[in-house]
């Protein structure tokens, strides 16, 4: 675990967001080829790209005081604290904001909605399976309390102070089983991008795929907060149960002259 990869005085480069960035890039320069070969500006594309993650970052931290709202409500200028704003955010927020410009700026320039969000599936699912692993190199979003062979146990005191990561003590490492899987995700979505498919199914797939993924690890994650209605199930499950209903939804839905 290393939040700060290079320190001079105050500043540091975070691990975080360098791997959040270097998944950006290689989300974009995969979408950008995938563009090409489907016929479709690839500078179109990656402008969407630019829109879509400015709007992930807003989501994700407004889904954060969303769900931290009595927190915020008492303290609001930690909203503009530099803890804050270092925080990754809520994923969900992030992803559901940037589906909704996704589709404003698709319908805009006059971009096929369906086929530029299959076009974009592999690239956002590479990047995020990168930007995990800033979260493990982070610290954050750690998992619950294990004492299996592969547990990880936490000891640097900057993740404690930046994130509150638990010191000391044997976890479930969430943040590798996700970049696992994301990954893996990735790569059978640019093999099914490149076999017929109807227009939208690709990013069905990717809703499906990674919603249900979430949905299990979830269970292997530590939660500071209180799960909705009292149950067993986190709101980022419940999320992902939407979502998940929604990627079936496009996968399978009839589309008589939409194959690739």
């Amino acid at each position: 675990m290393l939040p700060k990869l290079i320190s001079f005085g105050d500043l540091f480069l975070p691990s975080y967001g360098l791997m959040i960035a270097l998944g950006f890039l290689a989300g974009l320069w995969l979408t950008a080829r995938l563009a090409r070969r489907s016929g479709l500006d690839p500078d179109l594309c990656v402008n969407l790209g630019i829109y879509c993650a400015i709007a992930a970052i807003l989501g994700a931290k407004l889904f954060m005081f969303l769900q931290d709202w009595e927190f915020y409500f008492r303290n609001p200028g930690e909203i503009l604290s530099l803890s804050t704003l270092r925080a990754g955010g809520i994923f969900y927020g992030g992803l559901i904001l940037a589906l909704g410009t996704g589709v404003y700026y698709m319908r805009r320039h006059k971009l096929p909605v369906l086929r530029t969000m299959d076009i974009f599936a592999p690239g956002v699912a590479l990047g995020h399976a990168i930007g995990r692993v800033g979260c493990f190199l982070a610290g954050c979003c750690w998992g619950s309390e294990c004492h299996l062979p592969w547990a990880v146990t936490f000891t640097n005191t900057e993740a404690h102070e930046m994130f509150g990561t638990p010191l000391g003590v044997p976890l479930h490492p969430a943040q590798l089983y996700e970049v696992g899987a994301v990954g893996i995700i990735a790569w059978v979505l640019y093999r099914r991008f490149h076999q017929p498919h109807r227009l939208g199914s690709i990013m069905g797939l990717y809703l499906t795929l990674y919603c249900g993924v979430r949905f299990v690890i979830e269970f292997f994650r530590a939660h500071e907060k209180a799960n909705p209605f009292g149950g067993p199930i986190s709101m980022q499950q419940w999320v992902a149960a939407g979502l998940f209903l929604l990627g079936v939804w496009m996968v399978a839905r009839k589309q008589a002259a939409g194959t690739k």
